[in-house]
């Protein structure tokens, strides 16, 4: 599984969002902001989000929600596209998300947003490989495959601006993830980009390089919980417990000692892979395991920068929805309280109030 499956997803947004919901009896819709004591978040299988599993199955998620008197289900969803669009639709309180899809899925179709806790940032998790060559200036007139408006596509449009390059010196070919890696083995196809696991096996191919990854934009690729900011401003004891149990959940993965190795082992395991592919994937994944070094990142001008550069993308490529006149459309709010866009539209929010708790001490 991965961050990104669906091919033309947030075209296909709302009509998704209905189906998955009216095809999910079991998944009901999360109850109103208000008198509430039991909540539910979606997570999919991705390297920044296994702690949640981990969490779960270990009983961490409850004893933080037994603190604050609630109930908190962490709920595994198969398809990641489809956990977005469930929680788009209302099944769920909080979901597991990149940046770019928070903007473009739930803060676009105008469920106000709110990045509880930034949890990582991809740190070459995310490559763009040529054949033949190891210089990214040769991507030039290339047909790229990769899947069509992912993180991927956002990933060559910043590495063709990094040559001075633009997507219409290219041909990009939309290829489903779990065909992207059988595609780089055919003669005939010299350019692609993935991320991790299938990044892993294309730069193993002969005469593979990596030309460009995520580690040469840090800091852009964030994974993130959000949470609906109705809710959470409801139910301030949702995003304590949360984030409470996400640090938790960190001191024991990050440990040297047995403990920490058995949590990663468990993370593994439910990935799908062994303890080495884990570590493989951690390796080129920034974990924020300090939630002061958290504070830090989303207090910086980095946020700023990238959501900059992701917003120009989501218009450019029609993913702020047929109404948007031009990026500044959907409001994105910093956590020095600060907007890009529409003030008046603020639907996606950064923060660093409870991320700031825990480092404190006061969760």
């Amino acid at each position: 599984m991965s961050r990104n499956q669906h091919p033309l997803r947030q075209r296909l947004t709302h009509l998704c969002a209905a189906a998955a919901l009216f095809s999910t009896a079991a998944l009901p819709l999360a109850a109103s902001a208000d008198e509430r004591d039991s909540f539910r978040i979606a997570w999919s299988i991705y390297v920044g989000w296994m702690p949640w599993d981990f969490g779960e199955a270990e009983g961490i998620v409850d004893k933080w929600a037994d603190k604050y008197d609630i109930e908190i289900d962490v709920v595994q969803i198969n398809d990641y596209i489809e956990s977005i669009n469930l929680y788009t639709a209302g099944s769920f309180d909080g979901v597991t998300l990149t940046n770019m899809d928070a903007l473009t899925i739930p803060a676009a179709s105008g469920v106000d947003t709110t990045a509880l806790i930034a949890g990582d940032f991809s740190d070459g998790n995310d490559g763009l490989v040529l054949k033949g060559t190891d210089d990214l200036a040769d991507v030039e007139g290339q047909r790229i495959h990769l899947v069509e408006l992912s993180v991927s596509h956002y990933l060559l449009a910043r590495a063709l601006d990094s040559v001075g390059l633009s997507e219409r010196d290219v041909q990009v070919v939309n290829t489903a993830d779990a065909d992207i890696v059988g595609a780089f083995r055919s003669d005939d196809v010299r350019a692609a980009v993935a991320w991790n696991p299938q990044l892993g096996e294309i730069r193993n191919h002969e005469d593979a390089h990596v030309v460009f990854d995520s580690s040469d934009i840090p800091g852009e690729i964030i994974d993130l919980l959000g949470v609906r900011t109705e809710v959470l401003e409801e139910h301030p004891e949702l995003g304590k417990a949360l984030t409470g149990a996400w640090y938790e959940i960190m001191d024991v993965m990050s440990g040297d000692d047995a403990a920490g190795e058995a949590a990663r082992t468990a993370m593994a395991e439910a990935a799908g892979t062994d303890l080495a592919g884990y570590e493989a994937q951690l390796a080129s994944t920034t974990f924020f395991y300090d939630p002061a070094e958290a504070v830090y990142f989303v207090t910086s001008e980095q946020p700023a920068e990238t959501m900059e550069n992701v917003r120009q993308f989501a218009y450019k490529h029609g993913l702020l929805g047929e109404r948007a006149p031009s990026p500044d459309f959907v409001g994105i709010e910093l956590a020095d309280g600060s907007t890009l866009g529409d003030e008046a539209n603020v639907q996606l929010r950064f923060t660093d109030r409870f991320m700031r708790k825990a480092a404190e001490g006061e969760l």
